[in-house]
């Protein structure tokens, strides 16, 4: 993604045009296969309460997440400043989804301030504890301060395709296929004491990432293909 973003440059029109045929195949990737949602019913019961709680994914794993999500449900999802970081963005507004820039290295404590204000709102936040530059599959303890500080649950969550690209990037961003057997599986909650310590924290980043290990690898064998493993 990154030498696509290179050439893409300055070019505000190509860019645009760039996001909005990515929103479009990502619509056709769903509507054209067979998805179904496994454990799904905490989500569920969270939306229908008006609960906000913490979405949680690996960067590899972005494209097919915005149709996990309940239309209408207000999302703040945590993008990186830099310019992939901003494709990605304008791509998810397609499916009204806000986005809070901010990584571990630029814009930070706003980001943390604008996330936990969204979740004390009522409204939910969505984070790739891996992202934006990995490394793959293991987790920062960012989204574990952010569950502390809010008192609200982690929902960690992945997808699978039957037919797929798993680009080679350092985050083997897989790319669903039209006319795929899809899935969407849903991890238990994970609930961040606010009195937890440094041993504490490091714990529930640990429980985090083993979490979403487990429900990205379900999803790959699922729909028959090879787990993508991490760095």
């Amino acid at each position: 993604m990154s030498s696509l973003v290179k050439r893409l440059g300055r070019n505000e029109t190509l860019r645009g045009f760039l996001c909005a045929l990515v929103a479009f195949y990502i619509r056709l990737a769903y509507a054209s296969g067979r998805w179904e949602v496994i454990g799904g019913d905490v989500a569920q019961r969270l939306w229908d309460e008006g609960k906000p709680f913490i979405l949680a994914f690996w960067h590899g794993r972005i494209l097919m997440m915005p149709k996990i999500w309940r239309h209408g449900v207000p999302i703040h999802m945590l993008i990186s400043e830099h310019r992939d970081g901003e494709l990605i963005a304008r791509t998810v507004a397609h499916f009204g989804i806000h986005w809070v820039k901010g990584s571990k290295t630029r814009g930070g404590a706003h980001a943390l301030r604008t996330m936990l204000k969204a979740l004390k709102a009522g409204e939910c936040v969505g984070i790739t504890p891996d992202g934006p530059k990995g490394p793959r599959m293991q987790a920062s303890d960012g989204i574990v301060r952010v569950a502390q500080m809010s008192g609200c649950p982690i929902l960690p969550a992945a997808f699978g395709a039957s037919r797929r690209t798993v680009v080679s990037s350092w985050d083997r961003f897989v790319v669903a296929g039209p006319l795929a057997r899809g899935v969407f599986v849903w991890g238990e909650p994970i609930h961040v004491p606010a009195d937890a310590d440094a041993l504490g924290i490091e714990h529930y980043r640990g429980l985090v990432e083993l979490a979403l290990r487990a429900v990205t690898r379900l999803a790959d064998e699922r729909t028959g293909t090879v787990p993508v493993e991490a760095a």
